[in-house]
């Protein structure tokens, strides 16, 4: 009989523990014992369900459940606040694991090459995300402008309607959720009433989901105004509006928006399409306007520039065109599409051929797009391929778990493990409860790491 097959997945946000669950169940269906240590450079799990999914959106993190699940079992074991390429090598991991799968995500903002984007008040919407979800590496505070009543958000996708939402709700509003008292304090500072979402295309080439455009007008401090520039659709839009039930639903609730009269509410989220932002513009070293070319759609879904440019004063602009995946050192990556270059999960050599017992799955296997469901298909992609590849290997057994550990913690790396875990996410909710809330998340890392070794 074949010994337990060890694999390490780096990186404990869904698309690692989707590997991690696959791992472990196909391999028993196939008759192969796998155990599986997930390694996390937060000192928590669930990567961007955690520090990327906006505050008020408790339905989404509702998937935090069925991840947990995965995480309790015995076969898989938790190792956070460990950063591989800095605290342990690819090398060393190879020495300890058979198989060793990358699931590190995208968290940073993709660039924007545009003049004035390094301007004071130039912000990544990532930044901004990582900051009110109490990410322990964010800054404690946000250098909202008292003066910046009017704020750009540049993108289409559901992280600039985040974005957009969060600005624009007053800060006694999020009191409900589980933002900590260091962004509830900056969010109070911040004079923003009107926010500017820009759209370089039409409503139906826009990304954000029905859900997020409805959840808009949810709150009593803010209107939606939908402006009626770019609502000429052309062929390919028509067409995708026949073909698509998401972009139809999104486009009925952009055309009932549009077609409001205006409200009374203190703020405003403001939807432009068609304008293509093209300069951050600057005084004295800070934002206080955004250029954008206006746009036509070319019947094909394209777009492109009519020559007609307009200027909107703005006090800040937020980037949230999208998420980009960092490279990790000792493993191939390709800077120009920002993933790791792999053939369906085998990550590749730069000449092309398979590495061995090394994979990849999630954003930073193909790029950051799609849903879950897209992320549950990647990891049992990946996964057949490394058990197919596995089926074979036996030999003398590789460290288990708590060999492994004791290792990392020999060399003075600060381990949280799973139990650790638990204890803080029992202390975050014992801190909700005494205000009535869910939770509130501790922001401090040395804090995070003593509430989780705390027996009290």
């Amino acid at each position: 009989m074949l010994r337990p097959l060890r694999v390490a997945v780096v990186g404990a946000g869904p698309a690692g523990i989707y590997a991690a669950d696959l791992l472990t169940t196909t391999g028993r269906d196939a008759g192969r014992e796998v155990s599986v240590d997930v390694l996390e450079r937060d000192p928590t799990p669930y990567g961007l369900i955690r520090y990327g999914v906006a505050p008020d959106h408790p339905r989404i993190k509702d998937i935090v459940k069925a991840l947990r699940r995965v995480l309790s079992r015995d076969e898989i074991a938790f190792f956070g606040n460990v950063e591989v390429g800095r605290d342990v090598k690819v090398e060393e991991l190879h020495e300890l694991y058979d198989a060793v799968v990358v699931a590190t995500g995208a968290v940073r903002d993709r660039d924007l090459e545009v003049p004035g984007v390094e301007l004071e008040g130039s912000f990544g919407g990532a930044d901004l995300v990582r900051w009110y979800n109490g990410h322990p590496d964010a800054p404690r505070d946000w250098p909202f402008d008292p003066a910046a009543t009017s704020v750009a958000v540049l993108g289409v996708g559901n992280v600039a309607l985040d974005v957009a939402r969060v600005l624009a709700k007053s800060a006694d509003e999020l009191l409900t959720t589980e933002i900590p008292p260091n962004v509830h304090a900056g969010l109070s500072r911040n004079a923003t009433t009107d926010v500017h979402v820009f759209a370089r295309r039409g409503p139906a080439q826009v990304k954000f989901s029905p859900m997020e455009l409805r959840e808009l007008s949810h709150s009593p401090s803010i209107d939606v105004v939908v402006h009626p520039e770019g609502f000429e659709f052309d062929e390919a839009s028509l067409e995708l509006l026949r073909s698509t039930k998401s972009v139809k639903l999104a486009v009925d609730v952009l055309t009932t928006y549009a077609a409001r009269e205006p409200g009374e509410a203190p703020h405003r989220v403001h939807l432009h399409f068609c304008q293509d932002p093209v300069e951050i513009l600057g005084e004295d070293g800070r934002v206080v306007g955004l250029r954008t070319a206006v746009t036509e759609l070319d019947g094909t879904g394209r777009a492109r520039r009519t020559g007609e440019t307009v200027d909107w004063p703005v006090g800040a602009v937020y980037r949230a065109i999208g998420y980009r995946s960092d490279a990790l050192p000792g493993i191939p990556f390709d800077e120009t599409l920002a993933v790791v270059p792999n053939d369906g999960g085998r990550v590749l050599d730069l000449d092309g051929e398979p590495v061995p017992g090394l994979y990849v799955t999630g954003w930073v296997k193909r790029g950051p797009v799609g849903l879950i469901g897209h992320t549950k298909s990647d990891a049992a992609q990946t996964v057949g391929m490394l058990l197919a590849d596995t089926a074979g290997v036996d030999g003398p057994a590789r460290p288990h778990s708590a060999e492994v550990l004791a290792q990392l913690r020999d060399r003075g790396l600060d381990v949280t493990t799973w139990a650790e875990w638990e204890r803080l996410d029992a202390a975050e909710v014992a801190l909700g409860e005494a205000e009535g809330r869910a939770r509130i998340k501790v922001v401090d890392r040395a804090e995070m790491i003593a509430l989780g070794r705390s027996e009290g």
